[in-house]
């Protein structure tokens, strides 16, 4: 990430999600932390087809993940696996190397270290966490991903149609109960319910 000036990233990763905040700071961070750990250079040019990131969460940090990545989940290149934790996944799809970050609970309160005048938390945590080290902010360990092929960027693999509402499932998405080809929502394991 040695192309990249973290002011820069930060001030368009906030154009992206609309204010700045400490998991905007701490998702540039964590982002350029986990490019070099894997080897990626240039995540939106050259390496663009290299990288997949797993995002752990559905907060702020993510929107600045994407944003200094290029990954999204529309090019099939950020996959949300929402497990409420402050972490994510940087796979480099070329070399297989993969490191696993997870911003550390006890930066909250070292931030305060940091910048004791200011009183708000949050800015207090936002000021910090530009300047605190790698090892104060994040834990980090190298991992191994085994991304399906279903789960790739590209064209889909495969479409079927599901035999109860005809609606159209891609990439190995459905499931086959009593013998028929059905998607998630028509096996009653879907996120929304139809009214009648």
């Amino acid at each position: 990430m040695s192309d990249f000036n973290f002011e820069n990233l930060l001030d368009e990763s906030v154009k992206v999600h609309g204010h700045l905040c400490p998991g905007q700071v701490l998702g540039v961070r964590m982002s350029m932390f986990g490019l070099r750990q894997v080897g990626i250079n240039d995540p939106r040019g050259k390496d663009k087809k290299k990288l997949i990131v797993y995002v752990e969460i559905d907060r702020c940090a993510t929107d600045a993940i994407q944003s200094v990545t290029g990954c999204s989940a529309g090019k099939r290149t950020m996959k949300l696996v929402d497990y409420g934790k402050m972490a994510a996944t940087f796979v480099n799809l070329s070399t297989g190397e993969a490191v696993r970050i997870l911003a550390k609970e006890e930066s909250k309160s070292l931030a305060k270290n940091y910048f004791p005048e200011i009183e708000d938390k949050y800015q207090a945590q936002t000021s910090a966490y530009k300047v605190m080290p790698d090892e104060e902010l994040f834990s980090w360990e190298k991992v191994s991903v085994e991304i399906p092929r279903e789960d790739m960027p590209g064209r889909p693999l495969k479409r079927v149609i599901c035999e109860k509402c005809g609606e159209s499932v891609q990439d190995n998405r459905e499931i086959i109960l009593d013998g028929k080809t059905l998607c998630k929502a028509c096996t009653g394991s879907g996120y929304y319910r139809k009214l009648k």
